[in-house]
């Protein structure tokens, strides 16, 4: 059974990594002889692009330098290593607010409404089934290489340990990816647990009665004020909006069921060159699907809730062909079908 949850749309708005989330891939970079200046031109960056320490990166941008580290590095298991140097700074706000909760089940709740402070690289989902919890992850960079799945998971653990006190040993850990090959020594040490390779979803699962586990030494008292403080981030990160798109967004609503949704039409009511306005959004973060994703996905939520609307009504108003492409995709949005959903949201 599925808890409730905040599920996060795609990232199409500012998607990005804060400079705190950035950090232990430069410590991990430098550790392993790499400077600066060369890891950033090796991600197709100026030279001094990360010195000073920036404020917030292209999510895209730190996909890029995920890949070069692990590139020049000659590391294979570069991502392991950058998630293994999480600390609860790492995860900005959100981090200092489950460190301040009850229990390890509200830490896991807050993390899939607050996720998005410190990064916009998936989102986190959380499932019951019988006498384990599966924890999910939803990479929306599905293209990224390995590292990146694999630098949230160390990341996750390392975390863990923070809020227990104590190394928390996984009963299973599922990723999507294929076995690199290189044995699985390194895992067992950073992770405590050997993955298991090309399964169907990313997903670590642990006993439920994990989720009922007080948090050690948890300040209880700061959690109204720390709260309070991620509800502003929040408010602040929606009101932050590129200029490029938000035009975007409202040239894709009216298209929506006309058929054309599509980037060339798009970029001509702009006067753009569709090249111009791919840059422009990629500058921005984003990118024309994603753009177009999260427009889709946040009125497929208004249209769930309206019980007159059958789903293939809702497919053809999205500008979906078919029924089971809509299906498909808000499965890849929410991680549920959309039925499920509605009956959720009911």
């Amino acid at each position: 059974m599925t808890q409730p949850c905040s599920i996060t749309p795609p990232p199409a708005m500012d998607a990005r990594v804060t400079g705190s989330y950035l950090q232990p891939l430069l410590e991990t970079a430098l550790e392993r002889g790499l400077t600066l200046p060369a890891l950033a031109e090796a991600a197709g960056m100026a030279p001094d692009a990360l010195d000073p320490l920036p404020e917030r990166l292209s999510a895209r941008r730190y996909i890029g330098l995920l890949e070069a580290g692990a590139r020049l590095a000659n590391d294979p298991f570069f991502g392991l290593h950058v998630g293994e140097k999480a600390r609860p700074a790492t995860y900005s706000a959100y981090g200092m607010l489950l460190l301040a909760c009850s229990s390890f089940g509200h830490a896991l709740e807050l993390t899939q409404r607050y996720e998005s402070l410190a990064h916009d690289l998936g989102r986190s989902g959380l499932a019951l089934h019988g006498a384990q919890a599966h924890y999910e992850w939803i990479s929306h960079y599905p293209d990224a290489t390995r590292h990146l799945v694999e630098s949230v998971f160390a990341g996750i653990r390392v975390f863990g340990g923070w809020l227990a006190g104590r190394p928390l040993m996984p009963l299973a850990l599922r990723v999507r990816h294929a076995d690199p090959g290189h044995g699985s020594a390194e895992y067992l040490r950073v992770l405590g647990i050997a993955p298991e390779f090309g399964a169907p979803l990313n997903c670590a699962v642990v006993d439920a009665a994990l989720l009922a586990m007080p948090v050690p030494n948890a300040d209880t008292s700061l959690y109204p004020l720390l709260l309070h403080h991620a509800e502003r981030l929040l408010e602040e990160r929606a009101a932050r909006v590129d200029p490029i798109v938000a035009r975007v967004r409202a040239a894709l609503l009216p298209r929506l069921n006309s058929g054309e949704a599509r980037l060339a039409p798009v970029a001509a009511e702009l006067g753009l060159s569709t090249r111009t306005l791919q840059r422009k959004l990629a500058d921005a973060g984003s990118s024309f699907q994603q753009v177009l994703d999260a427009v889709r996905y946040g009125l497929a939520q208004d249209y769930l809730r309206r019980r007159e609307l059958g789903l293939v009504d809702i497919a053809f108003l999205l500008g979906f062909q078919e029924q089971s492409a809509f299906t498909h995709a808000f499965r890849e949005w929410s991680g549920m079908n959309p039925g499920a959903w509605r009956e959720q949201a009911a």
